[in-house]
């Protein structure tokens, strides 16, 4: 009987160990199938049959119904994910509604559908101004990669600015991107969000905010700027940015003289961010943004 016990209590460290190694949950229902299928055998085809079996046996439908679409978009079955998402959230608690949204939003951003990323995450932002984010609590725990972390409303506000920023980026409304992008950084300011901020400027023709902005990044003075990507990147502007002062000279071959080419410069430069200020997403964002610096 003890040799049993001993075998028996020797499986049971290995089972234990097999599922933290591969990062899948214990047992046999469902769930825990398609997860070993998605993540021990490779087999996102499987997962997907058995993820919705979980979903209609009520087998952590919070978990798989996320999984699934995950799952989908790697199949490049975007579409149906979003349908299957809208469809069926109404089957997961209030805790998972959050989580579902910011699957949307990148499923969105996958296939291209920007209008009803912005719509998203407008009312995302609109929730936090409210005070319904995170249940009324300061900090929620997220997951990336495996590893459990907090993040604060402000993070978050700051994170679905940048992403709003982004949307924004891609229907060339570099205006309002650049707003945005501001309102970001004044709430919780980082590198890649210092660099798509540049980006704006540049498209806007505002070079020497522009060069101000990056040289922020090139200098340490914003977080995140020791970051390899984020050096790289601003470099790789700096270069555009030095690449748009010849313009200049080429329009001084119509004839243009240099206190005009400046003149203009520095009306952009000043009207520029007057214009902004007066964008709905300012109204918007101003009243959050100052009840987080009191």
């Amino acid at each position: 009987m003890e040799g049993n016990s001993k075998k028996s209590s020797t499986k049971g460290k290995k089972d234990d160990l097999y599922h933290v190694i591969h990062k899948v949950p214990s047992g046999d229902t469902p769930y825990v199938r398609a997860k070993h299928a998605q993540l021990v055998d490779k087999d996102p085809e499987t997962a997907l049959v058995l993820f919705w079996a979980a979903i209609n046996a009520g087998d952590r439908v919070d978990s798989a119904l996320k999984d699934m679409a995950v799952v989908m978009k790697q199949l490049n079955r975007t579409e149906e994910a979003i349908e299957a998402v809208k469809s069926f959230r109404r089957l997961c608690s209030k805790q998972a509604q959050d989580s579902l949204d910011n699957v949307l939003i990148d499923l969105y951003k996958k296939c291209g559908k920007i209008d009803e990323q912005i719509d998203l995450l407008k009312r995302k932002l609109r929730a936090i101004y409210q005070g319904e984010a995170f249940h009324g609590r300061p900090t929620k725990t997220a997951r990336s990669h495996g590893k459990k972390f907090q993040v604060s409303v402000k993070q978050e506000t700051s994170r679905l600015l940048g992403n709003l920023g982004w949307s924004y980026m891609q229907k060339s409304n570099f205006m309002m991107a650049e707003v945005v992008y501001r309102k970001a950084q004044m709430i919780d300011p980082d590198a890649n969000k210092g660099c798509n901020l540049g980006l704006c400027l540049i498209k806007q023709g505002r070079y020497a905010d522009a060069n101000s902005v990056l040289d922020d990044i090139l200098q340490g003075r914003i977080p995140g700027s020791d970051e390899y990507k984020a050096q790289k990147r601003a470099h790789e502007l700096k270069q555009e940015l030095q690449s748009r002062n010849f313009l200049p000279e080429s329009l001084d071959l119509l004839g243009l003289d240099d206190d005009f080419i400046n003149g203009l410069e520095q009306l952009m430069n000043e009207r520029g961010p007057f214009r902004s200020k007066r964008l709905p997403i300012f109204e918007e964002i101003t009243p959050f943004r100052d009840q987080l610096a009191c």
